[in-house]
């Protein structure tokens, strides 16, 4: 909320907007404005100065606690946290209806083309009536119909932050997943691999302790990273471990989202027009070249936000 302040310097009255901002850490600051003789505190100009106070306060704040480099620039992560306090904005900004509607409109987008990435064949059309009004379309497979209700309680979790980041939760994640699919639920009893690629994936033996290292360097952070480029360099790890018979990107999918969405960032959807350069990306990060999948999902990051959930605010207002 804008408040309207006064100070006096030099023996001048000035007045002020003035917002406070909670960062990340849980710190509070101030953003403010020296209005002129005839300017409101709520007026648009005004909020609009303090929004980009807002950001950065933000971008400062992030660049003091994370690293840079060649992918994650100091420019590029003024645009992350800039979109950030935008999607903050929106979704407070929302009724509690509104608010619905649009992690309605993201479950359907985002379930269809996670799906469609590992060749579900429903249309997006399809996928809406599954999950809007609980209607099988006629002559559909059911393990696609259970794989598209499946992945909407997920996603549902995931935009209300019911789900954290660990072993247990990746494993519900999974459970919920392959529900009434005849896939056997939890970590792989038999070796694996990934199509069209030489990686060798975690043997099943493996597989508790190689999640458990990755939730352990998730948890710590060694170098400092950004939580966006955090969850990708996650994200690939988690596809090299391949932790279940199927399933896994799906599951690490979630994972990437849950990873954005608990620290106040907006999803990400990837489009199944994108899955040869995003299969591209992971068998690079495979090969040890982690900065393609990194400008992948920073992209991806970029686009979700502005072709999902800008375009959505300019409808409704």
């Amino acid at each position: 909320m804008v408040s309207l302040k006064e100070k006096v310097v030099n023996g001048k009255r000035y007045r002020y907007a003035s917002r406070s901002v909670r960062l990340p850490d849980g710190r509070v600051a101030t953003v403010e404005k020296i209005l002129k003789k005839s300017e409101k505190a709520t007026s648009s100009g005004v909020r609009a100065v303090l929004l980009q106070k807002e950001k950065d306060l933000f971008t400062r704040d992030a660049l003091q606690r994370y690293c840079t480099g060649s992918v994650f620039t100091a420019a590029q992560i003024s645009k992350i946290e800039g979109m950030r306090i935008d999607y903050r904005r929106i979704i407070r900004s929302l009724t509690k209806r509104q608010l619905q509607d649009l992690f309605d409109r993201f479950t359907v987008n985002f379930t269809y083309e996670s799906n469609a990435l590992e060749g579900n064949s429903l249309t997006l059309k399809d996928v809406a009536i599954i999950i809007g009004e609980n209607v099988v379309p006629k002559d559909k497979d059911l393990r696609e119909v259970y794989d598209t209700r499946n992945s909407r309680k997920v996603v549902d979790l995931i935009l209300k932050k019911r789900l954290s980041v660990s072993e247990k939760e990746i494993i519900t994640m999974h459970r919920m997943l392959v529900k009434d699919m005849n896939i056997p639920a939890g970590f792989k009893h038999v070796p694996n691999f990934i199509a069209g690629s030489h990686v060798q994936t975690s043997s099943p033996e493996r597989v508790r302790r190689d999640i458990a290292a990755l939730l352990s360097w998730i948890a710590a952070n060694p170098q400092k990273l950004h939580p966006l480029q955090l969850a990708v360099l996650a994200h690939g790890k988690f596809e090299r471990i391949h932790p279940f018979e199927d399933g896994n990107g799906r599951v690490g999918r979630f994972l990437f989202n849950v990873m954005l969405v608990n620290n106040n960032y907006p999803p990400v959807i990837i489009r199944k027009t994108q899955r040869t350069a995003y299969l591209n990306a992971l068998q690079d990060f495979d090969e040890g070249h982690p900065q393609t999948l990194e400008r992948f999902l920073l992209a991806k990051y970029k686009e979700t936000f502005r072709k999902f959930f800008g375009v959505y605010v300019r409808y409704i207002t």
